[in-house]
């Protein structure tokens, strides 16, 4: 039998939807009473999640020709994009049209975004049931493949029967749906503490699950020996990292060069570099193309003064909203990027720096939005490069006197 041709390479790709991980379209309404309850669950969300916000601008035609003819506008004389800075906030006008490959990118720092149903789809859906509006909602059926609430408007009890008819189809929704079910939570559009909750549960379950990712690939030039191999607590000290991240982490790798990959899978589970020469940063992002929807706690190898209680720490206060949570360098105060925790959404952010000609991750993290943290002994930050360094280290663990 022919083998189809494959057209691109086979790699992990990120769950997304039209604009971000976890997105929801609200329908059934008008768009109003849409954006009340996007401006609701905005405000209740905001202190923890980065709730983003999608809709049309409800213009007029005439309105919308007035404002594409402004002459103060840099779009009415021929430039295809127009930056304000607004002071309080920043707006960006766009002249071409945008697709998802577009969207995702200015959403990829949102936790959850809340999308106008009447204009736009959704990898997931909020259905209103609006007496007044069931004829718009029947021609939008084909849009409902992941009905995940059901509101009820003032006055209603029952949720339509063309509705359960349409989510019980096994072709117009996924077998996963909890509507497929009949475990879908239908609730009064009036009680916002439920909508709330569920919103909550949603982004809580939608915590990235993190993996560990152990860093041996260095040349250790400055040491003249493997420092991978270098023992401070009576075995090879990849082998210590592996088994402290382990407690914490559901899968660990050790992140290595492809030429040492052969040797270390007899006795770990190993992640060859596939972005090449690229140092640390390399090692993280071959770790994202690997698994893109898993967190990585990520930790050079020299790094002997490096014990539970840190990383315990780390992970406690574990941050998802953020690009990334790192401890504060006690040397110099910027983040340490080979001791921290990188979200999914750190990847492409990642990717862009390298498209700049950026291959420093302590660079990306500087000039985004992190979680920094303190480290509770400074020392468990103190990496070794030389033999002076192991020195240092050997007398600060009581095994070397004098000298």
């Amino acid at each position: 039998m022919k083998q189809k041709h494959k057209k691109h390479a086979d790699i992990a790709r990120p769950d997304l939807g039209n604009f971000a991980r976890n997105e929801w379209a609200i329908l059934g309404t008008n768009c109003g009473a849409i954006k009340k309850l996007a401006f609701q669950l905005s405000e209740a969300l905001s202190p923890k999640w980065k709730v983003a916000y999608v809709d049309a601008d409800h213009k007029s035609a005439d309105e919308e020709e007035a404002h594409g003819k402004d002459p103060n506008t840099a779009l009415a004389h021929g430039a295809a994009m127009e930056y304000t800075d607004k002071i309080t906030f920043h707006r960006f006008d766009f002249a071409e049209k945008l697709n998802a490959f577009q969207h995702r990118p200015i959403f990829n720092s949102m936790d959850a975004v809340l999308v106008n149903g009447n204009h736009f789809t959704a990898q997931s859906q909020i259905v209103v049931i609006d007496p007044k509006k069931e004829d718009s909602l029947k021609r939008k059926l084909d849009r409902l493949t992941d009905v995940q609430l059901i509101l009820l408007t003032e006055g209603v009890t029952e949720v339509p029967e063309f509705l359960w008819e349409h989510l019980a189809k096994p072709d117009s929704i996924g077998s996963q749906s909890p509507v497929t079910n009949h475990q879908s939570p239908v609730c009064q559009l009036a009680d916002f503490q439920k909508i709330k909750s569920f919103f909550e549960q949603k982004l809580e379950a939608a915590r990235p699950p993190l993996n560990g990712l152990v860093l041996v690939g260095g040349k250790s030039r400055r040491m003249g020996t493997d420092k991978a191999m270098l023992e401070y607590h009576g075995k090879p000290q990849q082998d210590v990292m592996m088994q402290l991240l382990h407690r914490f982490c559901e899968k660990t790798y050790l992140s290595c060069r492809p030429d040492q990959a052969g040797e270390l899978a007899y006795t770990h589970e190993v992640l060859p570099d596939t972005f090449l020469g690229l140092g640390p940063m390399g090692a993280i992002l071959t770790a994202f193309r690997q698994a893109p929807d898993s967190a990585w706690l990520v930790v050079a190898c020299d790094l002997p003064l490096l014990d539970e209680d840190a990383i315990r720490f780390l992970v406690e206060n574990r941050n998802p909203s953020a690009m990334a949570t790192a401890f504060r360098s006690p040397v110099n105060e910027f983040p340490e990027p080979l001791v921290a925790i990188w979200e999914p959404k750190s990847y492409p952010v990642l990717l862009q720096f390298l498209a700049q000609g950026y291959s420093c991750p302590r660079k990306a993290l500087i000039n985004s939005p992190v979680h920094l943290i303190d480290a509770p002994n400074p020392d468990a930050l103190m990496n070794v490069n030389t033999p002076e360094d192991v020195e240092v280290v050997l007398k600060k663990l009581g095994l070397l006197v004098g000298k």
